[in-house]
């Protein structure tokens, strides 16, 4: 397992070393900061984001589990219980994000590392107990538990890097996110995958729940809120806090403030799209080649590991195209990586036979990774402001996951069970919901073409 490990990260770590080898050449926007700072800063983020990976870890297992219950989940079960963790999580963000303003990223993050292995431990002994009696119900209620927690781990990763990184770069942290993002999905599908394959299933649950307890003490030793608290000066972030002074506003303030914002709502609106096209993606097309008998095939047999470069290839390229060429605006991408997943999803209808669909899912999985990150974790720094970001990151997050749940809703009650299952004929309904969805996204982008924090792109170099 250690050898097969290795052998299919290779690529991952390649392509990490060419995507840093590369970005280190492209021209800089000096910001003066010191070497000695940015050396803490990676010492800071590094940790927190590998936590925040091995989150993912201890959110998609149940996805790479599915098939190894057999009968005692179905399309519709498994599209329920996704259904209720997924709004749970959207639902949090209500309270998670203006209490991560409060307390800070650092707390939270400690407390969905521990809350998450938590509940992973606890549906690891319902499958070693064999509690299957009322397998959808408790694990509906567990894995609700476990996704109350997991929503904190993107505010907290976006709350403590609002404080770290300028305006100008984050396009750049954009591409960071994508590669955390990427490689969770590659921790949650290939490492868990063959945890499945090679140990007893509650292995899937007892994993997560040992690494994010050794994440956990990481975070807790190296994590800091703010440069000033790990002794450095405060800088100027440049985006929508500046020239703002004290403690995050009340909950009702902050919200009339996000919701009279027209890019927030419309970034939010878009990330409802984003969480819905994205799991339509990542979790169904492996449920699809499960159940149409191609599994074996490359692309779904390495699903994890060519999800983890495609979305560390989107989420660089449009970070870096975000700063270089469109002036650290983030609508111009968003948009033309939604064009590619309106005519992506269009061609998936004629494409359900061919051993093509399974590298269109790559293309789209980028595209759809790329947006997320341009969004979800930068846009939301830009136009929150590091001081309420967590209300403005919980807000746009929260709808990613509402997303998810429309979809594992919609998917869990209109695609085929059973034998029909087996045929792809039946599966068109997956790529036909996508079609609107994505064409809805489209649209809503354009109206980000132009925003920027402030109402116009700045050109100064240094904060």
């Amino acid at each position: 397992m250690l050898i097969d490990s290795f052998t299919q990260g290779l690529p991952i770590v390649i392509l990490l070393a060419v995507v840093w080898f590369v970005l280190s050449r492209l021209p800089k926007v000096d910001l003066g900061f010191s070497k000695s700072f940015k050396r803490r800063r990676l010492w800071n983020w590094l940790p927190l984001g590998l936590t925040y990976a091995f989150l993912y870890m201890g959110r998609y297992n149940l996805t790479v589990s599915k098939s190894a219950f057999g009968d005692l989940m179905s399309n519709h079960d498994f599209g329920t219980i996704f259904f209720v963790g997924t709004v749970v999580y959207g639902v949090s963000f209500v309270v998670n994000g203006p209490l991560t303003d409060k307390i800070g990223g650092r707390n939270t993050i400690l407390l969905a590392a521990f809350g998450s292995a938590a509940a992973n431990f606890l549906m690891g002994l319902v499958t070693y107990f064999n509690f299957t009696s009322h397998l959808v119900v408790v694990f509906s209620v567990l894995y609700g538990i476990n996704m109350y927690f997991q929503s904190f781990g993107a505010v907290s990763i976006v709350k403590v890097n609002a404080s770290w990184f300028h305006l100008r770069e984050r396009g750049t942290f954009g591409g960071i996110f994508g590669i955390l993002i990427s490689l969770g999905l590659y921790f949650a599908y290939d490492w868990g995958g063959m945890i499945v394959k090679t140990f007893p299933l509650p292995w899937v649950f007892f994993v997560p729940t040992l690494l994010l307890i050794g994440f956990f003490i990481l975070s807790y030793v190296f994590v800091c809120d703010s440069p000033e608290d790990a002794g450095f000066p405060e800088i100027d972030t440049a985006d929508a806090s500046q020239g703002e002074l004290g403690q995050p506003l009340p909950l009702k303030q902050v919200a009339l403030k996000m919701l009279s914002n027209p890019a927030i709502v419309t970034i939010a609106l878009v990330e409802f799209c984003s969480g819905f096209l994205r799991n339509a993606i990542m979790q169904w097309y492996v449920i699809f080649s499960k159940q149409t008998g191609i599994s074996a095939q490359f692309v779904p047999a390495n699903w994890g590991l060519l999800l983890c470069c495609a979305g560390i290839l989107g989420g660089v390229v449009a970070g870096t195209v975000s700063d270089k060429v469109f002036q650290s605006r983030r609508g111009p991408v968003s948009a033309l990586l939604y064009c590619a997943m309106a005519i992506g999803a269009i061609l998936a209808l004629f494409l359900l036979e061919s051993p093509y669909l399974g590298w269109l899912m790559v293309v789209l999985s980028m595209a759809i990774i790329g947006v997320h990150g341009m969004l979800s974790g930068t846009a939301s720094m830009d136009f929150g402001g590091k001081r309420n970001v967590g209300t403005a990151v919980g807000m746009i997050d929260g709808l990613v996951y509402l997303g998810s749940g429309a979809e594992a809703l919609v998917y869990g009650s209109i695609l085929p069970n059973g034998e029909a299952a087996k045929d792809p004929h039946h599966w068109v309904a997956w790529p036909v919901a996508m079609i609107p969805v994505a064409v809805v996204g489209l649209l809503l982008t354009t109206r980000l073409w132009y925003s920027f924090p402030g109402g116009k792109a700045r050109n100064q170099e240094s904060p």
